[in-house]
């Protein structure tokens, strides 16, 4: 049941980015930011009301640490989907175990197994693998984007799992990082500007922006806590394969072997370098 709540949430994940791409011909980065946000903050915020459920927290800063990083992650992310080929931009997005495992070895101190930073170096060696066959001088820029949410998300997903430690549900930690994504994509939004009407077509992406986005965060936060993370977090690389494939069908983007190489390089380093930094196998992390 874990494998089928994982890759269902890849699917979900992939099909969110394919909306983003699609709705990036019509509208700014800045407002699919916002409105990932928002919707997915009307469908918790729903949820919560219906149960009754209690957002009031003890651990407020650690929420706005979690919020702020996802949001310029997002932000970034949503950036480079719209510049570059949506396999590479996703797999530049998915680097964020690799630096969430130096970032456990670093600041947490955390032990690890013989072969940890071969295992980052060969990761390291596939993001160059990926970048340099792939892209065009004028993408650079969103490579860049791709990388750096990246590596924001690793300092997303560290607090997200101190939330966990500290015992916050998944639902108010979702629901926190949804909100915060909307109340800083607002003045983001107001800024870039101009504001672009919505018609129908565009009304059904932003949907699908933030309706794939939190059911997807949903059935991750299932797989983990149902099963081990090693496996969850072997599976969520299955997100690469459904955006590789819906590029290659909406939008006849192809990547050469050599860059295949790259993503396998950086999905394989990302499972090991999980499975040599994690301490428990039970532990529960929420996107």
């Amino acid at each position: 049941m874990q494998s089928l709540w994982m890759v269902a949430a890849s699917l979900l994940f992939a099909c969110m980015g394919v909306c983003v791409k699609l709705g990036a011909a019509q509208f700014s980065a800045a407002e699919l930011v916002f409105w990932r946000g928002f919707v997915a903050t009307l469908l918790i915020g729903g949820y919560v009301m219906v149960r009754r459920l209690p957002l009031a927290t003890p651990h407020a800063r650690t929420h706005v640490v979690r919020g702020l990083s996802g949001f310029v992650s997002l932000l970034m992310y949503f950036y480079a989907i719209a510049m570059i080929p949506l396999a590479a931009a996703v797999t530049l997005n998915y680097t964020s175990p690799l630096f969430l495992a130096l970032l456990l070895v670093l600041w947490a101190g955390e032990p690890v197994r013989r072969g940890f930073h071969a295992v980052l170096a060969a990761g390291f060696v596939g993001v160059v693998l990926l970048l340099q066959p792939t892209l065009a001088r004028d993408q650079w820029l969103g490579a860049a984007f791709g990388l750096g949410s990246g590596i924001i998300s690793s300092v997303a997903y560290f607090n997200v799992r101190r939330l966990g430690e500290l015992g916050e549900p998944e639902w108010r930690t979702v629901f926190y990082f949804s909100a915060l994504s909307a109340v800083g994509g607002l003045p983001w939004l107001l800024a870039a500007g101009p504001f672009h009407a919505i018609d129908l077509r565009g009304c059904l992406l932003l949907l699908g922006v933030g309706g794939f986005g939190v059911l997807a965060q949903l059935c991750m936060t299932a797989a983990y806590k149902r099963g081990k993370t090693l496996t969850s977090a072997s599976l969520a690389y299955s997100t690469v394969a459904f955006s590789s494939v819906f590029a290659m069908l909406l939008w006849k983007e192809t990547l050469s072997w050599l860059s295949w190489s790259g993503v396998a390089l950086i999905v394989g380093s990302g499972v090991a370098a999980t499975a040599m930094s994690r301490r428990t196998d039970t532990e529960s992390v929420t996107d």
